[in-house]
């Protein structure tokens, strides 16, 4: 904190905000609001003169309450993930107003998140007195119709994220019934309304509805009676922190920071003991109190990996031991086919996780490495501080609840991808050693049998579609993120076309791994109809397979076959993009950066690429490529 208070006394947070989320990594709940409430005196605008490429997380935020006091709260967990919040706070109780009229400064904010923050005195407020059950459910009914059609406002007006809640139960309420069967009805009411709230997303992709009986369940109050009488705060400080929390983790997904895959430490982290000393039968697994501890990690590690979370393994240890103890020990929840990878030697871990890195294919950025040394953490903090580090100690109790704390993992939804992703992660290891038997790339590509489909993309795809905007990083040309009712808009547009781009190989299903995202200008210019590719994605997983060579060739002679006379398509450089800034040189396109109509995300540059469809760089011949355009058949 310290050090956070002398760059603010010097005038020098924005300068250095890329030393913001280390600084805050470790401080407690106190100290993590007096730094938000100095970092919300720095504008959103003045970090990014400093430094163009930090994500900026715009977030609208309305309700019936005091709302003000959330926004220090919201810039700190922001920026623990190395986001920038800018914020935008609606008068009191505008909530209505502000959802309803699609001309309002709301919907006018183009924010990325609207926070619609519903506390229970939206239904207290409107009760007379006295009052009965058939009062309040009455009341009840008719809020929840109010908000399920402000989320259908929301969704056919919106690109963004409209974030609810659920309300907590107030236990003033409750105790103004005298009789239990009374108290019991009201709670049954109140549930029925929650289920409803929670229900708006199952049909709604631009809704989230944040649960907030977890967060009340570890003991934090929802109220302030001082606060709420005086201020018209109806949150407790302690919830709105909370709830800061989760909206930092849902500003993270937006924003495409969304991590892939945990890496573990193993003594004193999956097991007690060690296993240089304690051997495999003396490490705690599972049959003492301490064993089921660890036990339930491992259970936990397992649940995520099986909806599609990456685990490896980085230990210090002999690698034959660790190999033996995973492939054998009846004990272990975890084994190792549960792994991408694991690692185990003697070198320094912010080398190995470099390493795990490189050979899953994926940066740095999207690793959570968790161990119980403090020595091993704050090297990996200091070497490779855009990994994300789990402070776990020698308390295997809490590691479950340290783990979960700041959802790195979290998605909109899990698709069929997802639950597929760590068995095609191992398929890539098995890539990697079958590559290592070849002496030149050219054989190894032409014996691994890449067969790729580049097809229009359909409405059940927009889920998965969305998802790669959101997480993919290096092969991102543009890193314009979409939700899913922006992918659905794109697909229903007609001068828009949406490519998905699957593959597969002699390894297995790679699944859908990419996206071409093209519309055609509705004039012709004195240069003809002009195609202009407003993004082009590709998993890290399929990288260097000529996937994205066969694709683009493709599209350019449709492109060419559809009457267009040129091609456009812009680069928007960014600090994990750099592996495709020659693409569309490497395959015919010229600069043209005086295009007036290129558009770069969040102001951050970028250079626009002509293709006159004279000559098209022939496709690989070891893609075997199968395209479908709208109105053709397989």
């Amino acid at each position: 904190m310290s050090t956070l208070l002398e760059l603010h006394r010097g005038g020098d947070l924005a300068a250095r905000y890329p030393l913001v989320p280390r600084l805050l990594a470790e401080l407690g709940p106190d100290e993590l609001a007096q730094a938000g409430a100095l970092l919300a005196r720095v504008p959103a605008a003045e970090v990014r003169r400093h430094h163009p490429t930090v994500p900026v997380v715009k977030v609208a935020i309305t309700g019936h309450g005091t709302l003000s006091p959330l926004v220090a709260p919201l810039t700190a967990e922001l920026a623990r993930h190395g986001l920038v919040l800018d914020p935008v706070v609606s008068p009191f109780d505008s909530y209505v107003f502000d959802l309803t009229d699609p001309g309002s400064a709301l919907y006018a904010a183009g924010a990325d998140l609207v926070l619609c923050v519903l506390d229970p005195m939206i239904i207290i407020d409107e009760l007379p007195v006295p009052w009965t059950l058939a009062d309040l459910e009455k009341i009840v009914d008719e809020k929840v119709r109010l908000l399920t059609g402000l989320a259908d406002r929301f969704q056919a007006t919106s690109r963004g994220t409209l974030v609810l809640n659920t309300l907590p139960l107030p236990r003033l309420l409750a105790g103004q019934l005298v009789d239990y069967r009374s108290r019991a009805a009201l709670g049954a009411l109140w549930r029925r309304a929650a289920t409803a709230l929670l229900g708006l997303a199952d049909d709604r992709p631009a809704v989230v509805v944040l649960d907030l009986d977890p967060i009340l369940a570890d003991g934090t109050a929802a109220h302030d009676p001082r606060l709420s009488v005086y201020a018209k705060a109806y949150l407790a400080p302690g919830l709105l922190a909370a709830y800061a929390r989760e909206v930092g983790h849902l500003a993270r997904l937006v924003a495409g920071q969304t991590r892939k895959c945990l890496v573990l430490d193993l003594d004193g982290t999956v097991w007690g003991g060690i296993l240089g000393e304690d051997g495999p039968d003396g490490v705690e697994v599972a049959d003492t109190y301490r064993g089921e501890a660890f036990r339930a990690f491992q259970k936990v590690a397992r649940q995520l990996g099986s909806q599609g979370v990456l685990l490896a393994v980085v230990s210090k240890n002999d690698p034959e031991p660790v190999r033996r103890i995973l492939a054998e020990h009846p004990g272990l929840t975890l084994r190792a086919e549960d792994f991408a990878g694991v690692t185990a030697n003697w070198r320094p871990k912010h080398e190995n996780l470099l390493e795990t890195a490189r050979r899953l294919n994926l940066g740095t950025s999207s690793l959570v490495f968790a161990d119980d040394s403090p020595y091993e953490r704050a090297l990996v903090r200091r070497e490779l501080p855009e990994i994300a580090v789990v402070d776990l100690d020698d308390e295997p109790a809490s590691h479950v609840e340290r783990l979960l704390a700041d959802g790195w993992f979290n998605v909109r939804e899990v698709t069929a991808d997802d639950r597929a992703r760590p068995s095609r992660y191992r398929e890539d290891v098995a890539r990697g050693d079958f590559l290592d038997t070849f002496d030149s790339i050219e054989d190894y590509l032409r014996e691994l049998g890449v067969a790729v489909r580049l097809e229009a993309a359909r409405a059940s795809q927009a889920g998965r579609l969305s998802q790669l905007t959101l997480r993919t990083n290096q092969f991102n040309l543009t890193t314009r993120r979409l939700q899913p009712p922006a992918v659905q808009e794109l697909l229903d547009d007609p001068a828009a076309l949406v490519l998905a781009i699957h593959s597969a190989d002699r390894f297995g299903d790679n699944g859908l791994v990419g996206a071409i995202l093209v519309r055609r200008d509705g004039l012709d210019g004195p240069d003809g109809a002009i195609l202009r590719i407003d993004n082009f994605l590709l998993s890290c997983r399929v990288f260097s397979r000529g996937i994205e060579h066969a694709c683009l060739a493709a599209l350019l002679h449709h492109a060419r076959d559809t009457g267009a006379r040129q091609v456009l398509g812009t680069y928007a450089p960014t600090a994990k993009n750099g592996i495709v800034r020659d693409l569309y040189p490497r395959y015919g396109f010229t600069a043209d950066p005086a295009d007036p109509d290129a558009e770069a995300p969040g102001g951050a540059g970028g250079t626009t690429f002509r293709h006159d469809l004279n000559h098209i760089v022939a496709a690989p011949a070891h893609v075997a490529l199968t395209t479908i355009f709208p109105g053709e058949h397989e």
